[in-house]
């Protein structure tokens, strides 16, 4: 039997994030609005198969595609997925589910069909359009904090944004917040002395391969939970093609991706 796209435990957690739908009229309110669980499920199920918005089989209660993009945009503007994204993270710090001792940083590239923002020339794919996801993931896989570029952005040159972009995370107990690993782990794209820096004055200590050296320095065993997490990240297909043009609709789904694999680890 396969899993639902939408289980109750997860549906449980997102409820209350959600903006409650304004009624403009009371005399002649006009058509209900739709069930956010079933809208909820119609853009999983985009994010999952990577379909285009027009092609959402209505016939699901899901709603238009049209529609189902639209409460994506708003609920993205409202924070929502940042919301829950930050509360999978600190449930999971609460169950001592993530490992603050190490990180590893690395980026990954998706092509971009019809270019769009936040996109530029991939040098791997013969400069067609695309763009980068970058991301910090514990030991474990557990993901820290992603972000979008585009293709042709240095990986060193998105290292402060990535880190940056982990969320606090506060325990309910009392005492200091954590926000980031005490060690970093990345290959030769990473090596610059003046990031060194920037990670230590951020309380981190970088542990990058250098430039002009012979393999085998044995950070693979270190930072290859950060590959395995792109692996798991492409499979919603959503991502993996990226055909939004606007990064604010590709950042929506991206928050929400991350949101599903914290799920996944509780």
């Amino acid at each position: 039997m396969s899993k639902p796209l939408l289980p109750d435990e997860l549906w449980v957690k997102i409820e209350p994030l959600l903006p409650r739908p304004k009624r403009r009229r009371f005399r002649h309110p006009g058509r209900k609005p739709l069930d956010r669980r079933k809208v909820l499920t119609g853009i999983l199920f985009v994010l999952r198969t990577g379909i285009r918005w027009n092609e959402l089989p209505c016939e699901l209660g899901w709603g238009s595609g049209s529609r189902c993009r639209r409460y994506l945009k708003t609920w993205h503007r409202a924070g929502v997925w940042n919301r829950l994204y930050a509360l999978l993270l600190a449930e999971l710090d609460d169950a001592k589910a993530i490992d603050w001792s190490r990180g590893a940083v690395d980026s990954s590239s998706v092509r971009a069909l019809g270019a769009g923002t936040r996109t530029g020339p991939n040098p791997t794919d013969r400069g067609r359009p695309g763009s980068k996801h970058h991301a910090v993931v514990d030991p474990n896989g557990v993901p820290l904090g992603a972000i979008t570029t585009a293709a042709n952005v240095p990986d060193v040159i998105a290292l402060p944004e990535v880190v940056d972009a982990i969320p606090a995370i506060g325990p309910k107990r009392r005492g200091r917040r954590k926000r980031r690993p005490k060690k970093l782990y990345a290959d030769r794209a990473y090596d610059s002395e003046p990031h060194r820096q920037r990670m230590r004055r951020r309380h981190i200590e970088p542990v990058f391969a250098r430039r002009r050296t012979t393999h085998g320095s044995g950070l693979g065993k270190y930072r290859w939970p950060v590959e395995r997490f792109f692996a798991w990240l492409h499979r919603y297909r959503r991502l993996r093609l990226r055909t939004d043009r606007s990064t604010h609709m590709h950042n929506a789904f991206l928050s929400l991706a991350l949101s599903c694999i914290c799920f996944g680890f509780l």
